[in-house]
C-alpha cells in the first residue's frame, strides 16, 4: 500500500471515528463499527491508530484544531456562511467528548479555555475573574449542543441541520451583543455578591 493511500485510509478512519463518537458516544461505538464505516479492516485501523483511545485521541486533537481555527477566522469571515455539515459534526463530536469526561476530554476542554485566555487577552473586555468568566460561557456554549433536542422541538426544526443551527447561531448573536441586565442592577449584584463573598470568609474557620 502506497503512502498516499495510508493517508486517504487514515483520514477515512478519523471521520467514520468522528462521525459515530458524535452519533453514538465513545463508550458504544466499537472499532468493529468504525472499520466497517470507513471501509477498512480492524487490523487497518489498529496499525494507524494503535487502540480505540488512540484513534480518539487523534479525533480530539483534529477537532479541535478545526474548531479553533474557525474561531480565529470569526473576525475576518462571515461565520455563517461557514456552517456546514462538516463544521457541525466536529462542534457535535468535540462536546460529546468533553462532556465523556475522559482524560482526554478534560484536556481538550483545557485547551479550548486556553484559547479563550488568548482570546481574552486580545480584546478590550474587562472582567473581574477570567477564569470564572472563561469557564461559565465554554459551559453555556456547550449547552446549546447538549440541548440541541429541546432547541429543535422549540424551533419547529432540526438544530443538526445548517438552517436551523443559523437560526441559534443568529439568537445567540443578539443575546451577546446587548446587555440583559441594566447597569444599575449589575452594580446592586455585585455589591451584593461582594458582601455576601465576604461573609463567607468570615464564617471560615
Amino acid at each position: 500500500m502506497s503512502s498516499q493511500s495510508d493517508l486517504t485510509a487514515r483520514a477515512r478512519i478519523r471521520e467514520a471515528a468522528i462521525a459515530l463518537f458524535a452519533e453514538k458516544g465513545m463508550a458504544a461505538t466499537t472499532i468493529r463499527d468504525i472499520a466497517q464505516a470507513a471501509g477498512v479492516s480492524s487490523g487497518l485501523l489498529r496499525h494507524h491508530f494503535g487502540s480505540k483511545e488512540g484513534l480518539r485521541d487523534a479525533c480530539d486533537e483534529y477537532a479541535l484544531n478545526q474548531i479553533t481555527a474557525l474561531g480565529i477566522q470569526f473576525t475576518e469571515t462571515n461565520l455563517l456562511g461557514r456552517i456546514t455539515p462538516e463544521i457541525m459534526r466536529l462542534q457535535q463530536y468535540a462536546i460529546r467528548s468533553v462532556m465523556d469526561g475522559s482524560p482526554s476530554a478534560l484536556a481538550m476542554f483545557d485547551k479550548a479555555l486556553a484559547y479563550g485566555e488568548h482570546w481574552l487577552e486580545r480584546s478590550d473586555l474587562e472582567v473581574a475573574d477570567p477564569q470564572a468568566y472563561l469557564a461559565v460561557i465554554s459551559v453555556m456554549k456547550m449547552s446549546m449542543f447538549v440541548m440541541r433536542d429541546l432547541l429543535s422541538h422549540a424551533l419547529g426544526e432540526s438544530v443538526d441541520e445548517p438552517a436551523g443551527w443559523a437560526r441559534v447561531i443568529s439568537a445567540s448573536i443578539e443575546i451577546f451583543s446587548q446587555p440583559l441586565v441594566p447597569p444599575d442592577l449589575a452594580e446592586q449584584a455585585r455589591k451584593a455578591l461582594a458582601e455576601f463573598t465576604a461573609s463567607q470568609q468570615k464564617e471560615q474557620p
